[in-house]
């Protein structure tokens, strides 16, 4: 068995003649060249897929080439797996596969028989090799398609695979190239995209998902595992909102930023000297720039064409509304044109490598559940404070109040798999309704400024403005009164407790 490692990248396909001009490329201890066509296997209703099992066949030449993959450690894009190659000799041949588990259920005669070709790749692959004390790199760049069901997709990748050498020399190598080019970690692999045009998978944005965590981890490990989780998450949705109208993507990585930062400070006790800074700091331009266009997002959707279709014959929201329209495109093309650029991808390629791996802060003996209980108390304790302390006509407060929510929020979503299944759910549930009505009222409360500033001077525009808050007032009203019900049961809220040991 052989362990792959191997860090994958998406290549802008306008990039890649300048990829291939790349000064870096020269330094290369050889370069070869070559064309790769692959079948994937499996069965009609996807039982490898299913035991997180790949099947490929290669051919190399006149040679054809068996691989099997198992799912392994997969990190936004930086990957560790075992895997078995054999030649193909016309049929298929698990006997080297030496885990006897997966090998016996492979092996199986009425499993063999219902084996069938899901997709197919094509590409051109160009492949150097760099000197990486005490081993090698080997960087590829695979240009090609990827076909399934009559249906197909472009392959534009770089990747860059570990044969005896540092991990770190992958992060040095990636980094060069994307000085220049613009490289993003990317989150599916071929066989994955395959199997998706497969299935006639729509594309759709992408949700923060669980991160599994052991109470026996370290609570630094656990940071770790919840900012790589974090990391994907804004990976997953970045193709989808460079190539798809639906604002959800954008909304998405805002929140995976969101849930990052969150992650960065409930950790804090834990984490090495420097480290919140060297991820929190290269993300602050993303932040601005997806936190712009998404509320304008909401201005324009949630606030003024609500009006404007219950006051068609208002002559006066129309230009209002249009001029929404013309800042929430050029901010969504600022926030496009940054994640398009090499800066991007820079900024998660410094990210992936700070994570990976780094020496734990000074909590590392302390066991992780608790930690958890005493963050999560800490938690309680402040959102209780906020909520004793609210006042339904300061904004302020209601805003300090929701951002105390958000926190204890994430912080039991991270923490929920050390509880007994489903202990969180209920308070789960309570607080994104809590968080839900405090950020509706706290964009009705900043809609205000920024529709005074769409109006700048025009006095019929700032009628319009007028006209808006006045139609939302009895909707801000009901959600005052919503919070209200709500404040005094934070100033009670319990927790459940965790599993015991």
């Amino acid at each position: 068995m052989a362990e792959e490692i191997e860090l994958k990248l998406a290549l802008a396909e306008t990039h890649q003649a300048r990829f291939l001009r790349h000064p870096m490329l020269k330094q290369a201890l050889g370069r070869h060249i070559e064309t790769l066509d692959n079948i994937y296997y499996d069965t009609a209703d996807l039982s490898l897929r299913r035991r997180g099992i790949a099947l490929r066949l290669r051919r190399k030449g006149r040679d054809w080439l068996q691989t099997v993959k198992l799912a392994g450690a997969s990190h936004a894009g930086l990957s560790s797996r075992p895997e078995w190659e054999v030649p193909y000799t016309g049929h298929f041949d698990f006997s080297g596969v030496d885990q006897p588990a997966v090998r016996d259920w492979l092996q199986r005669p009425k499993l063999l028989a219902r084996i069938i070709p899901i997709c197919e790749t094509r590409f051109r692959r160009v492949t150097w090799k760099f000197n990486a004390a005490p081993g090698v790199v080997l960087l590829t760049l695979d240009r090609g398609w990827i076909i399934a069901s009559g249906r197909r997709e472009a392959i534009s990748e770089v990747e860059l695979e570990l044969a005896a050498a540092p991990v770190h020399a992958i992060f040095a190598i990636a980094t060069q190239l994307a000085q220049r080019v613009a490289l993003t970690p990317s989150v599916l692999s071929k066989a994955e995209r395959g199997y998706r045009l497969h299935l006639g998978t729509p594309p759709r944005p992408f949700k923060a998902e669980t991160v599994a965590l052991s109470p026996a981890m370290p609570p630094f490990e656990a940071f770790r595992c919840i900012a790589m989780s974090c990391l994907e998450h804004l990976q997953q949705n970045h193709h989808g909102a460079l190539t798809r109208d639906d604002p959800e993507y954008i909304h998405q990585m805002r929140v995976a930023t969101r849930r990052l930062r969150a992650a960065l400070r409930l950790f804090a006790p834990v984490l090495p000297d420097q480290l919140a800074g060297s991820l929190r700091t290269p993300l602050t331009a993303l932040m601005t720039h997806l936190g712009r266009a998404r509320d304008l997002d909401v201005l324009l959707t949630e606030i003024a064409n609500p009006v404007l279709a219950a006051l068609p014959d208002e002559p006066r929201l129309p230009a209002l509304a249009g001029d929404i329209t013309n800042r929430r495109y050029v901010a969504r093309q600022q926030a496009l044109a940054l994640l398009a650029a090499p800066d991007y991808g820079r900024t998660l390629l410094a990210a992936l490598e700070t994570l990976h791996p780094v020496p734990a802060g000074d909590g590392a003996a302390i066991p992780l559940r608790t930690f958890a209980r005493d963050r999560l108390r800490r938690l309680r304790t402040k959102l209780r404070r906020l909520a004793a302390a609210a006042d339904l006509q300061d904004p302020a407060s209601l805003h300090a109040l929701r951002i105390g929510v958000k926190r204890l929020r994430y912080a039991l979503e991270f923490f929920a798999p050390l509880a007994p299944d489903g202990a969180f759910s209920r308070v789960l549930q309570r607080l994104a309704g809590v968080q839900d009505t405090l950020g509706q009222l706290n964009d009705l409360a900043n809609a205000g400024a920024l529709l005074m500033d769409c109006a700048g001077d025009d006095p019929r525009l700032r009628e319009a403005v007028t006209l808006i808050g006045g139609w939302h007032g009895p909707r801000y009203a009901g959600l005052q009164a919503a919070v209200a019900r709500e404040l005094p049961r934070l100033t009670r809220l319990r927790l459940p407790r965790l599993s015991a040991a």
